[in-house]
């Protein structure tokens, strides 16, 4: 939103990624109350298009269609400025305020004792990157997994990839303080792609290159070096969002010969209802070391210099308390 990669209606309150307490409830809300914890989820799934019947939430159209018209699910714009000027909604959330108005299938109730700084990190990071291990993807333990970008939601996918029991999980970065964090993560091996090949390091890593890997960055070169760095038979998984015009080339022959696969991971694969309690019994167990992902709490105040060290690499994720 900020550099122009992702093209939304403006005004806009930005912010998809957040949690909060219910203020008040409306009509026909019965199973949450004033008081309730509750996450956002940055995609409402409606329950009866063609995708959200089919299981797979994370792709329902009516949610789609509302989040780029910058409405909520039902199609109002709760904001505006004095004058009555709409100011659209980020994503069903618009996180980035003191108070929002939301469709009930944007939020999922969770536990009064997760900290709100622990549990803003399922919104997002942690959905997107865990749900594309284990809904996407669906890696086997003992199987190899590279992870291209040690962002939030990098680090997350090698969170989840260790939860499953991968071996050996290879991170993909150019910094080295974010391959720090990836070791701390649960990765077994790094390769800085400042200095190296990387899909040549992986594939001498690994003899031949791993069963599956992800890219989350959203840069097409990068989905490119992941796939380079798949073995026969492997598997190549999109989490980054990359800008709407760049186009991909990769060896088209071995989508064939060599029985490769593309595919994409968007939320995750996730059923918000059903995989952020999931994930947060996750983190509870200890399979999921959530907290390493918040580098520093910050207040909305300084959200453009939070902005600029996100843009920089140099943080994973920072949470605004309000």
């Amino acid at each position: 939103m900020i550099n122009g990669t992702r093209l939304w209606p403006l005004p806009l309150v930005l912010g998809h990624e957040a949690c909060g307490h219910v203020r008040e409830v409306g009509e026909g809300v019965t199973d949450l109350r004033p008081g309730d914890p509750v996450v956002f989820a940055f995609l409402p799934s409606c329950g009866h298009c063609p995708m959200c019947v089919a299981g797979r939430a994370a792709l329902c159209e009516p949610g789609v269609a509302a989040n780029r018209a910058g409405k909520l699910l039902r199609g109002t714009v709760r904001f505006q400025k004095p004058g009555a000027e709409r100011v659209n909604h980020h994503s069903g959330v618009a996180g980035y305020s003191q108070f929002s108005v939301v469709a009930r299938e944007s939020v999922v109730k969770i536990d009064a004792d997760i900290p709100m700084e622990t549990a803003v990190l399922f919104g997002c990071a942690i959905m997107t990157g865990v749900g594309a291990v284990v809904n996407t993807a669906r890696v086997a333990a003992g199987t190899s997994v590279a992870v291209f970008g040690a962002g939030g939601v990098g680090l997350s996918t090698i969170m989840g990839a260790k939860a499953v029991g991968a071996f050996p999980i290879i991170a993909v970065d150019r910094l080295e303080s974010k391959l720090a964090l990836a070791k701390q993560c649960g990765a077994t091996h790094t390769v800085n792609s400042s200095s190296t090949d990387p899909a040549a390091a992986i594939r001498d890593l690994t003899r031949g290159g791993v069963e599956t890997a992800f890219e989350a960055v959203g840069d097409e070169n990068v989905i490119a070096q992941a796939f380079a760095a798949t073995r026969r038979g492997g598997r190549t998984v999109c989490i980054g969002l990359t800008h709407p015009d760049r186009m991909l080339t990769i060896p088209a022959l071995t989508i064939t010969a060599e029985e490769r696969t593309l595919m994409g991971s968007y939320m995750g694969s996730c059923v918000p209802q059903r995989d952020i309690p999931r994930f947060i019994a996750m983190y509870r167990a200890g399979l999921l070391p959530v907290d390493l992902l918040r580098t520093s709490i910050i207040s909305l105040g300084e959200v453009n210099a939070a902005f600029d060290l996100l843009d920089s690499g140099e943080v994973a994720r920072q949470v605004i308390r309000f």
